[in-house]
Parts: structure tokens; C-alpha cells; sequence
């Protein structure tokens, strides 16, 4: 049987008056669809510390602090099928935070150099994130559940 993948996704939330969830889309690259920080944990790197350095890398925000856990899915990848084990996290950014921005992905993983254009979504959100990765909102607040997924 083969070991999945340890990944870590990150609910980025910025209270500005209402819950705001931080996105991303591949610029230029829009069938990719909206998403979530999230990647691979390192060898050595605690969870924690893997959801900080993702949002880090994929969005250039270093003011993101961890609230808590949430969850943890194991599901293929939607591409390739391969296993993956992901730990979702409940993340706060200050309300000062910008809007949206454009960033390019830092680090050596596989997006490295690619373009991300950043930006705040109120909650709930009107549509499902890409690999379903809103699925876990729920767990933060019930009101915040995408209405297409049942609360878990």
C-alpha cells in the first residue's frame, strides 16, 4: 500500500467587519480554480509550522498566526490519484491586510515562480473551492459552510 502524501491547507480568516477567507488563483492558469494555501509538510517540520511557511510561499503573508487545527482528509489527488492525508488549519491574519495582491510563489516546490493573485472572499462562500477544499469552513462556524457541502 502506498504511504500518502502529508500535506496541510490553510483557512487564512480576516474579520473586516465579517469573516473573510484569504484565496488565491493561478494567474493565467484559471481552469486551476480558486484555492486555498496548501502544500506538503518537510521532513522534520511540524504541521504548524508547514501551514505558516505554505501561506508564507504561496501568498507572501508573514503576519498569519495558527488558531488551532481542524481536521484532518484522506483523499487521492484529483489528477493523479496518488493518496494524500491533509490537515486543515484555522489560520488569523490582522484586518489591515491588504485586499488582494499578486504574489509570486517563493520556495522549491513544484509552483515555484508561478503567479498567485491573492485576495479576501466573505463567508459563506457563494462556491466551492477547487478539490473541495472549503469543506472544512464548517468546522470554524457553522455559518461559514459552503452550501453545497453537508457539515462535518
Amino acid at each position: 500500500m502506498t504511504r500518502p502524501r502529508i500535506r496541510v491547507a490553510a483557512y487564512v480568516i480576516r474579520h473586516r467587519p465579517g469573516p473573510e477567507l484569504l484565496v488565491f488563483d493561478h494567474v493565467g492558469l484559471p481552469q486551476a480554480g480558486t484555492q486555498v494555501p496548501a502544500g506538503g509538510v518537510q521532513p522534520g517540520e511540524t504541521p504548524e509550522r508547514a501551514v505558516l511557511r505554505e501561506v508564507l510561499e504561496e501568498t507572501g503573508l508573514r503576519t498569519a498566526s495558527v488558531v488551532g487545527r481542524l481536521g484532518m482528509d484522506d483523499k487521492p489527488h484529483p489528477d493523479t490519484g496518488r493518496p494524500r492525508r491533509t490537515t486543515y488549519f484555522h489560520l488569523h491574519v490582522p484586518a489591515t491586510t491588504a485586499d488582494a495582491w499578486n504574489h509570486e510563489v517563493c520556495g522549491d516546490g513544484d509552483d515555484a515562480g508561478l503567479a498567485f493573485a491573492c485576495r479576501f472572499l466573505p463567508l459563506p462562500l457563494t462556491r466551492p473551492l477547487a478539490d473541495d477544499q472549503d469543506a472544512w469552513l464548517g468546522r470554524i462556524d457553522p455559518r461559514w459552510a459552503t452550501a453545497t457541502h453537508d457539515r462535518r
